[in-house]
């Protein structure tokens, strides 16, 4: 039989936990019970975290109103956590997870399986390093990845979304995975390219910190100024306002470009999965990181992302941004910042090298391109 630990248990790990609990009781070649390890916290009531959560079935701070499952144990204890579990669920900031894998070493059982749903890459001087591979290389197991399009609170409210898991060579595995997360409202599927599916998930929190400048910019879902009354008036300035549409279009082929440049094997067709295209217009509309940035273009550039984070997020953490640093490292150490010039500007913006207006702001030659293609969606 199998049993499964989730490892986190902020807003996603939660629903991760409440999606696995109400599979296993249904599953036979599982066990019923699901562990979550909890990094404890104290609530204002001077309650644990954790006491909390087996105490109404709640994540009061992080998942509030959402009953997670009977089955669904909350353990403070990392090491206890993992213990007899050969199905291992990562859902942290991804900051954080080489320590975690370091505290794991040699704990967790020769034949356990994982996966992990967490956006962000490791940058090393031969280039980027995907979270999945850290968690092979660290732990000697296999690990698979699931992305997708959906936000945490709606699966949360058994709304339908999906999401697609990546594999290597063990489809069985896979399969797996497909069988745990999959419900009625929740509709999952596997493809074998975990690179790909794992950048899709990375990349799209980049592209939505710029979708975030845009609204927050107040230029409008389709066109703020529209290109065709530009075209019509004959502005030809080289500082026009774009389309959210665009910039999803842009981030959509930066993403394809910078994956299958840095990962040859990934495949055009992974862009076309819940994970892809799907994924990336979801967060732009109404993910975290697309929210936090559109206060921080209200505001001017002038109250920074780790304070907004800290006011709006309540202990959520903000992805996009650090993303957006990840990939400028590479960008910057292979000497290709000008083959993307969206993920250059999310990181000079949010960085505060640039004010947040500069979204729209790019050279007469790409104006040109940019205004054209946009023209003719």
């Amino acid at each position: 039989m199998y049993k499964v630990t989730v490892i986190g248990s902020g807003n996603w790990g939660s629903v991760a936990a409440k999606l696995i609990a109400s599979n296993t009781l249904k599953l036979h070649s599982f066990h019923d019970e699901v562990r979550m390890w909890v990094f404890e916290e104290k609530l204002p009531s001077g309650e644990k975290l954790t006491d909390v959560i087996n105490k109404t079935n709640e994540n009061v701070k992080y998942l509030p109103g959402i009953k997670l499952g009977k089955n669904v144990v909350a353990d403070p204890d990392l090491e206890n956590a993992v213990k007899d579990a050969n199905m291992l669920v990562f859902v942290t900031p991804h900051q954080f997870v080489e320590g975690i894998c370091k505290r794991l070493a040699g704990k967790i059982r020769a034949d356990a399986e994982g996966i992990s749903l967490i956006k962000g890459m490791e940058v090393k001087k031969e280039g980027p390093s995907m979270i999945s591979n850290l968690i092979t290389k660290q732990l000697g197991i296999n690990c698979s990845v699931l992305m997708g399009a959906n936000i945490a609170n709606e699966i949360a409210m058994e709304k339908f979304s999906e999401a697609t898991v990546g594999y290597n060579q063990n489809k069985s595995a896979a399969d797996r995975w497909v069988q745990l997360f999959c419900t009625p409202y929740f509709n999952v599927t596997a493809v074998q390219d975990v690179e790909g599916v794992e950048l899709c998930g990375t990349l799209k929190n980049a592209v939505a910190i710029a979708a975030g400048f845009v609204d927050g910019l107040e230029m409008g879902n389709n066109t703020k100024v529209s290109l065709k009354d530009l075209m019509a008036q004959k502005i030809s300035s080289p500082f026009p306002q774009l389309l959210d549409a665009a910039i999803m279009r842009i981030g959509l082929k930066e993403m394809m470009t910078f994956s299958k440049m840095c990962f040859p094997s990934v495949k055009d067709s992974t862009f076309f999965e819940s994970c892809g295209v799907a994924d990336l217009i979801t967060t732009c509309m109404g993910g975290r990181n697309r929210k936090v940035a559109d206060a921080y273009a209200r505001n001017g550039g002038k109250r920074s992302f780790d304070e907004l984070e800290a006011e709006m997020l309540q202990g959520q953490k903000l992805q996009g941004v650090l993303t957006a640093k990840e990939v400028h490292e590479v960008l910057s150490n292979r000497g290709w910042l000008h083959i993307f010039p969206l993920f250059s500007a999310v990181h000079a913006i949010s960085t505060g090298r640039l004010p947040p207006s500069a979204i729209v702001k790019i050279n007469e030659e790409q104006l040109s391109k940019l205004a054209l293609d946009a023209f003719l969606l």
